[in-house]
């Protein structure tokens, strides 16, 4: 993963040259404004309306025709610079007069009739003269009025422009600081985007680690405790197996001392029988024919003859029970052993299992890619530990694959050298599961 952090010393020294450029761009327009020339203030056109009867009769002075035209209008055109398309607007109307016909005069006095005729037809053309001078003087005006116009709108359009070129300038400085803003936000948020990833990234490492580290304990205190057990088991077996012994001997002691009392019961029942014998023949002999010697001699053989068919019976009924009792001691025996033993070989069995399955682990490659995925393996082995047949159950190909070869590069396993171990630990079953 890309660290999409800046130096901070990069981020200033990029702010700092903003800055400078955004002072430089401000204050060359100020230079600019500041050394331009003013728009001159257009000047203040007065008007002034005659009549002509307010004109003054001119003094009969003949005109002097000359070939010179009107140029008052081109002059002021040539002062006024236009800079934009001037509007086009009516000509204003400049209300004229009419000349109202003189008043005639006072009949004068008598005097030749040629004279009066040349002086009214000079009064005639003095006031046309007046009335085409004060309209001519009316034109020019209209038009210094108009220069004055479109100058004004000239000197307005100006400063609109500038007023627009200052606002332009003000605009893109606060875009740029905007835009600064902006990219120092979007800098700040990808920089707490990158280390929230990077926090997140360590967070699943160190719980990784941490669950690691928990299955290993687990594993181990699940081993400790299954190893507690199986020498419980075994601790309990070997105690059963000595209780047993221990009461077999004692068994064994009960009956050799029952059968010394029995011995010396009988030889004194022997011995007394013998002492009898020997004293109904001395007194028998002592009595020589007398009926109670004979009796007395029939009542002890009777007695001797029930005595002995009782002890017979008695040994017998013994001799029976010491039978069953030493057959059921051994029988028992015999089951316990058979326990013992088959306890014994599952135990060994089940630490060659786990053993098999360790030497499978360690030659299984996880494919990559399958990183969750799970698969049990049934295997079957021959008495030497080569692989006779290996089932995997997995839903990925690559999984099943990897397993299988694992379990046959584990080949062969070393099989326990007890017959009844060896037969348990023939077939296991593993599971796996990709990390």
């Amino acid at each position: 993963m890309k660290d999409l952090k800046k130096p901070q010393s990069k981020e200033k020294t990029i702010a700092l040259g903003f800055t400078l450029g955004i002072h430089a761009v401000a204050m060359t327009g100020l230079l600019f404004l500041g050394m331009s020339k003013p728009v001159e203030p257009p000047k203040q056109i007065k008007m002034v309306l005659i009549t002509p009867e307010d004109l003054l009769p001119p003094d009969p002075v003949p005109l002097e025709q000359t070939d010179s035209t009107e140029t008052a209008h081109k002059k002021v055109a040539e002062q006024v610079q236009q800079t934009a398309k001037p509007s086009v607007e009516p000509a204003p109307v400049i209300p004229v007069a009419l000349p109202t016909p003189p008043t005639p005069a006072p009949a004068p006095a008598p005097a030749p009739a040629k004279p009066d005729a040349n002086k009214a037809a000079q009064e005639a053309k003095a006031a046309a003269e007046a009335v085409q001078k004060a309209q001519q003087q009316a034109a020019e005006n209209a038009k210094a009025a108009e220069a004055n116009k479109l100058k004004a709108q000239a000197g307005a359009q100006a400063k609109a422009k500038a007023e627009a070129a200052e606002k332009a300038r003000a605009d893109a400085a606060a875009k740029a600081k905007a835009d600064a803003a902006n990219k120092a936000k979007a800098d700040a948020v990808n920089k707490a985007k990158a280390d929230v990833a990077n926090k997140a990234k360590a967070d699943a490492a160190n719980k990784a680690k941490a669950d690691a580290a928990n299955k290993a304990k687990a594993d181990a205190a699940n081993k400790a405790k299954s190893d507690a057990a199986n020498k419980a088991k075994a601790d309990t077996a070997n105690k059963a197996k000595a209780d047993a012994a221990n009461k077999a001997k004692a068994d064994a002691a009960e009956k050799a001392k029952a059968d010394a009392v029995n011995k010396a019961k009988a030889d004194a029942a022997n011995k007394a029988k013998d002492d009898a014998a020997n004293k109904a023949k001395a007194d028998a002999a002592n009595k020589a024919k007398a009926d109670a010697a004979n009796k007395a001699k029939a009542d002890a053989a009777n007695k001797a003859k029930a005595d002995a068919a009782n002890r017979a019976k008695a040994d017998a009924e013994a001799r029976e029970r010491a039978a069953e009792e030493a057959k059921a001691s051994s029988a028992k025996q015999a089951a316990e052993e058979a326990a013992t033993k088959k306890a014994e070989a599952k135990k060994i069995a089940s630490t060659a299992k786990r053993d098999f399955e360790n030497k499978v682990r360690r030659a299984w490659d996880i494919p990559s890619g399958s990183s969750g995925q799970k698969a049990t393996a049934r295997v079957t082995l021959s008495d030497s530990g080569a692989v006779q047949s290996v089932i995997v159950s997995s839903s990925d190909p690559d999984m099943k694959a990897s397993v299988e070869a694992a379990v046959r590069a584990a080949a062969p396993y070393p099989m326990p050298s007890d017959p009844d171990a060896r037969r348990e630990a023939r077939t296991f079953t593993s599971s796996f599961t990709a990390k």
